[in-house]
């Protein structure tokens, strides 16, 4: 490891889409398998777990769990799959599946977005403002930098069943690790990121939105309902794991783990927990997520 030593060794509705580029489908065969390039090379397809701990039939007929929007979301100008540019980190790659919560049946032409911080806890477009280490962003708690809970609830969380975050308008022009993709006729898509980092009072995590009944024209999504709004968290080890590889190892962010956040509700894969694929010994090589959300197409869950 270099630089200075991490704390976390501590404990440890958008209505349009605009189109960038021809052709929103994902070109998937039917058992969800991608051709990758580059550092994502060599991937094997793998199912999206709707539980590890129930059959598929008993868990498509639970909703995926509704969390806050978050003050950082940018109606997508990004309509792509890989959402990396530049950016420095473990690739990850995304595999989701949209599923009817009543019928288990697929959702096919879902526009699903997705939208994270890099290594070191910055967002795009909200840089000035996402410092990492500095003032935490108003979806975290407030209190301790551990995150352990003050009885407040952070800033933009559900209070009285109200839901939404505190949106803030965008500082800079940046659109890093975020992107908008459609859902094939398995109600598959993918994304290609990197592991997000930590910033102070939130455990790792990735923000998601589903949006459906719309239609995709020459000018891209739109009409329709957002039907889900939720986050995608990873287990302890992972985070762990990819503490101890750069850039991650310069942070010296306290991290908020899994259990101390107070937005997973920790109902594991219901509530976003992301099933991992990775070489244990060398988590720098890459890691395959995939999750199945199951949703309520005909309702509109904003929480913003």
């Amino acid at each position: 490891m270099t630089g200075n030593q991490p704390k976390h060794k501590k404990d440890l509705t958008r209505r349009k889409v605009v189109v960038a580029g021809a052709g929103a489908a994902v070109a998937m065969g039917a058992g969800g398998t991608l051709a990758a390039s580059g550092a994502f090379a060599g991937e094997t397809s793998t199912s999206a777990a709707a539980s590890s701990s129930s059959t598929a039939s008993e868990a498509c007929y639970q909703l995926t769990s509704e969390t806050t929007e978050g003050p950082y979301y940018i109606d997508a100008d990004k309509l792509r799959q890989d959402i990396t540019e530049d950016k420095e980190g473990i690739p990850l790659t995304l595999r989701l599946k949209v599923i009817d919560s009543e019928t288990c049946k697929p959702i096919a032409d879902a526009a699903v977005d997705i939208w994270h911080c890099d290594a070191l806890g910055i967002y795009s477009g909200y840089e000035s403002s996402s410092t990492g280490g500095g003032t935490a962003p108003t979806d975290a708690p407030s209190g301790t930098p551990s995150g352990t809970p003050t009885g407040e609830p952070p800033s933009g969380a559900p209070t009285g069943g109200t839901g939404g975050g505190v949106h803030q308008e965008p500082t800079d022009d940046e659109r890093y690790l975020r992107g908008t993709w459609k859902t094939d006729k398995h109600g598959q898509v993918t994304f290609r990121t990197v592991f997000p980092g930590w910033y102070r009072g939130r455990c790792v995590h990735i923000h998601t939105k589903v949006h459906v009944n719309g239609e995709w024209t020459d000018a891209g999504y739109e009409g329709g309902n957002t039907c889900h709004t939720g986050q995608f968290f990873f287990d302890e080890e992972s985070v762990l794991a990819s503490a101890e590889v750069e850039p991650y190892s310069t942070s010296t962010t306290e991290r908020t783990t899994l259990t101390e956040d107070t937005i997973y509700d920790q109902s594991g894969t219901t509530g976003g927990l992301l099933k991992l694929k990775y070489n244990k010994k060398n988590i720098a090589k890459g890691v395959i997520g995939s999750l199945t959300m199951g949703v309520d197409p005909e309702a509109t869950n904003d929480n913003n």
